[in-house]
């Protein structure tokens, strides 16, 4: 994946795409810097998981700033959205979440919402990139409660 993003990130120099050049490089310089937290070099779900969290920041930051009334900022985020997006793979819908919820569920032997952390503990991992954890977390606290 790591190769992948540098392979495209002169990909987007050579064609002079500034806004994909400057997403890939944020992208990488988050990876880079989860490798340094980390001290060791991440696997392909860690930095899906990276890309995922950037994305989530560009969906947060398009609705602060539709609310502020700033579409120029808007349409920017947008856009590195849009590139994220096609390194993330397809998102999970809920019905898929719940199956794997309640597959964990019966593995981990849970029986109500005490037993959520060990239930989140092993499925977050599993769909990391796939899923967002609001999403996950809201599927398993109505399977376990």
């Amino acid at each position: 994946m790591k190769e992948k993003l540098n392979s495209d990130l002169k990909q987007a120099l050579r064609d002079r795409d500034k806004i994909r050049a400057s997403c890939i490089r944020l992208v990488l310089s988050a990876v880079q810097n989860t490798e340094i937290a980390k001290r060791a070099e991440l696997e392909e779900t860690d930095i899906l998981g990276v890309i995922a969290k950037e994305a989530k920041q560009r969906k947060e930051s398009i609705k602060a700033f539709k609310q502020g009334n700033r579409q120029d900022l808007v349409a920017q985020e947008e856009a590195e959205l849009a590139i994220l997006m096609e390194y993330l793979p397809k998102q999970m819908s809920r019905d898929e979440i719940i199956t794997a919820a309640r597959k964990v569920i019966a593995e981990a032997g849970a029986q109500g919402l005490g037993d959520k952390g060990k239930v989140m503990g092993k499925l977050i991992p599993q769909l990391k990139g796939r899923a967002e954890g609001s999403q996950i977390n809201a599927v398993v606290s109505e399977l376990l409660g």
